[in-house]
């Protein structure tokens, strides 16, 4: 069974998306659409823009939920799934492409996400961190005696965990974490703490937009990320979406319940191929490809 995946914020590159404008008619269609929608020339930014241009946060969240919709879009009759999930951003990619939103719909909602996660940025400085070589439950432990507001974010993989908070829990965590027996702990350079309470303002603001936005069945079932299972009923969808913002990404947990319930391959659908890397160390015997080989 095939299982189409979505990634989500880092997988941005300059010049991404210039290929398929170049060489398909409805990229070009996709990217005009997007540039009229959005009110800005994104497909400039995204073809000549520089690495800092892409990591803006109003950037790098409709770039690569468009790079992604239109590699589905692409792939044609080729695109039939039978299970999807994506990464943090990647879900609203996923959800496009099981038609349980419209490609409008969904990229307004994403560039109101993105909008609203850099307005609760900006007004609580934070950051977050990745903690390798761990187990997520002595990591998860250490957490819980940090008195500062910080917590696992992105369970990425085995031994991969990235951490949200505080600019000082993130201090505090790191040093902890590696004393506990991390192999190591690295702050990243992000604009704020993902998936973390510090996103409550923008889960507000986001929740407001998808109650206004009309969600269908979708075609197959996707894997969302706050309880890493299977759900098709639009409104537990949407419910999900909303708690996405303040919860962690529980991509171990996806993959291995999209494995039970019958996936043997993994088909990554946008730009890298960074999820591919972690479905392999999540379980080393399943294939994963992209999904133009």
């Amino acid at each position: 069974m095939k299982a189409y995946i979505f990634p989500g914020q880092g997988a941005q590159f300059a010049g991404m998306g210039k290929e398929l404008f170049e060489k398909y008619s409805l990229a070009r269609e996709m990217f005009s659409s997007a540039d009229k929608i959005l009110g800005f020339n994104l497909s400039a930014i995204m073809f000549t823009g520089s690495d800092e241009d892409l990591r803006q946060t109003k950037v790098t969240q409709p770039a690569i939920f468009l790079h992604s919709v239109i590699t589905a879009g692409i792939l044609g009759n080729e695109f039939k799934p039978e299970m999807v999930a994506g990464h943090s951003l990647g879900e609203f990619s996923a959800l496009v492409a099981s038609n349980t939103l419209s490609f409008e719909d969904g990229l307004r909602l994403v560039f109101a996400r993105a909008m609203a996660m850099q307005k609760a940025c900006e007004a609580e400085p934070s950051t977050m961190a990745a903690i390798l070589g761990m187990d997520d439950n002595i990591a998860e432990d250490v957490l819980k005696s940090i008195d500062e507001i910080v917590v696992p974010a992105n369970y990425n993989s085995p031994g991969q965990l990235v951490i949200s908070g505080s600019i000082k829990g993130i201090e505090i965590a790191c040093e902890k974490l590696k004393e506990a027996g991390a192999r190591r702990a690295l702050p990243l350079k992000v604009g704020g703490a993902f998936h973390s309470p510090l996103m409550e303002p923008a889960r507000i603001e986001l929740a407001a937009a998808i109650q206004k936005t009309d969600f269908h069945k979708p075609v197959c079932p996707i894997y969302q990320n706050v309880n890493a299972k299977a759900v098709s009923d639009p409104r537990l969808i949407k419910q999900n979406l909303v708690a996405q913002l303040t919860s962690p990404v529980r991509w171990t947990q996806t993959v291995q319940n999209m494995i039970s319930d019958g996936a043997t391959t993994f088909i990554e659908v946008g730009p890298g191929n960074v999820l591919q890397g972690l479905v392999k160390k999540i379980n080393s015997t399943v294939e994963t490809q992209s999904a133009f080989v």
